[in-house]
């Protein structure tokens, strides 16, 4: 359903001629937050709707995605997990997503 709603969303965007991008997982190896498909939409102020896992590798793709909206060119950034960064619940990843980022 969340997926969904992210893509009527990012049509919505396009439509109204608003600014932001959408991050979507393409890729996973080992063990990650989220899997290949979970999307999120980053706005220029550094909201986002959605998510792709949180932590600080959701971080990194935020950050990117702000230079994906200015510079209006997609990118694609691989978020390494494997140095057994820690987050909220208590859980650690080991794995590695690859994550498209494009204009909308």
């Amino acid at each position: 359903m969340e997926q969904m709603h992210l893509i009527r969303r990012s049509l919505e965007i396009m439509k109204g001629g608003e600014k932001a991008a959408l991050a979507t997982i393409i890729r996973t190896k080992g063990s990650t937050p989220r899997k290949a498909g979970s999307k999120m939409i980053v706005y220029p102020c550094g909201r986002i709707e959605g998510t792709i896992g949180g932590g600080c590798g959701e971080a990194e793709v935020i950050e990117k995605a702000l230079e994906v909206i200015k510079t209006n060119r997609h990118s694609q950034q691989r978020v390494d997990l494997t140095k057994g960064l820690f987050y909220e619940d208590g859980g650690i990843c080991g794995g590695i997503m690859d994550v498209f980022i494009e204009p909308l």
